[in-house]
């Protein structure tokens, strides 16, 4: 399963952190931070199991009510990784249900208020986060470390924002890049294994803002946002691939803004094949839509009332699922399928996707100056 990503803010200056609803990457947990009906308690943990028969929530309170910005991650064994916030530091541990009570692990800090935890890493036992500068940015290791605790594990030129993993073992993690002094924004790949050894991924044009949204490891598929065409406008690569950066016009409706979120897993060298899940934002509120690089359209669809926005994952097989809650539904799942993959036919300029980067390559190809394409 592949899910969730988070995006940047308005003006993509910076990530939101993990404090919606967070779906760990093979889609058998979630977390958010809740609170009951009239505010009764305050905010506290909710983890979801998702890929049981039924999903179901267990609640995890603390010993005192949680901030409303409080940072939560689901790891892949059931822990909730919570990332506390205080007065110069941040301060880490892991929650997971003890009989009628929380239990909780202490993990260590991590001296700064501007931590962000990354999106989840594929193999769910690690986290990572942020501390980004002006002048500089440092990846952290806040989980899956050892009794050590988190420790820093690169460090980059310039303020770095968003955050997605390219690989399966979370050695690759692109992020988007604005150099000390500089007025563009470029994604860059850091090699955590390789001393944090930074190479570009996205330079569509020289002038260009670009930034990635999202990846598959499996086919290597890029969902990006760049300004190169003249407008900000989602387009898609395939990594390691010279193929052209494409500006599918679906992906450019009139009046309402389109944000990936999940792509259709599984599907090994097959990009063009994947199904995206995107959310709709426009005047007349917000719902999700599906779309494949292979097709010329965009369908939309209608999200459970109660859908908590921006969230979801699918399944292989072509499944979405979309988590919501109600007051008669505390913990629900809705899906949705993609459909068949549409069969075109082959013409004489279209050429086979090359496969996305071995997981041992201490870098990707980079998508740098590749012509754009508006299929």
């Amino acid at each position: 399963m592949t899910a969730c990503a988070v995006e940047a803010t308005a003006g993509d200056g910076g990530t939101t952190g993990n404090t919606g609803f967070v779906i760990a990457a093979d889609g058998g947990y979630g977390a958010r931070l809740t609170r009951r009906p009239g505010g009764e308690g305050g905010w506290y943990p909710e983890r979801w199991t998702l890929d049981g028969p039924e999903p179901y929530a267990v609640a995890l309170p603390g010993t005192a009510p949680e901030e409303p910005g409080t940072q939560l991650l689901p790891l892949a064994d059931g822990r909730v990784l919570v990332a506390r916030r205080e007065t110069g530091a941040h301060r880490l541990a892991l929650l997971y249900p003890s009989g009628p009570a929380t239990g909780e692990l202490a993990l260590g800090t991590v001296d700064s208020e501007w931590l962000t935890l990354l999106p989840p890493t594929p193999a769910g036992h690690l986290a990572y986060g942020l501390v980004a500068g002006p002048d500089g940015t440092q990846v952290w290791l806040v989980a899956g470390g050892g009794a050590d605790g988190p420790r820093q594990v690169a460090e980059v030129d310039g303020r770095c924002s968003g955050g997605v993993w390219l690989d399966r073992e979370a050695r690759l993690l692109a992020l988007d890049r604005t150099e000390p002094g500089g007025a563009r924004t470029k994604t860059v790949v850091v090699d955590l294994r390789c001393s944090g050894a930074v190479s570009p991924l996205l330079q569509i044009t020289e002038e260009s803002d670009d930034r990635l949204l999202l990846a598959d490891p499996d086919s290597g598929l890029l969902l990006l946002r760049s300004d190169a065409p003249g407008e900000e406008r989602l387009g898609w690569g395939v990594l390691g691939s010279s193929l052209p950066v494409r500006f599918p016009e679906a992906l450019r409706p009139d009046g309402v803004r389109l944000t990936p979120f999940a792509v259709q897993p599984a599907q090994v060298l097959l990009p063009e094949s994947c199904a995206v899940a995107l959310r709709v934002d426009g005047p007349n509120g917000t719902w999700a839509a599906v779309w494949r690089p292979a097709q010329r359209t965009l369908r939309h669809v209608a999200a459970p009332h109660g859908w908590l926005t921006g969230s979801g994952v699918w399944t292989a097989d072509g499944e979405l699922r979309l988590p919501f809650t109600t007051p008669g539904t505390a913990c629900g799942i809705a899906t949705v399928t993609a459909g068949p993959v549409p069969v075109r036919a082959p013409a004489a300029d279209r050429h086979s996707p090359a496969p996305p980067a071995p997981p041992a390559a201490p870098r990707p190809v980079p998508l740098q100056q590749a012509p754009m394409a508006r299929g």
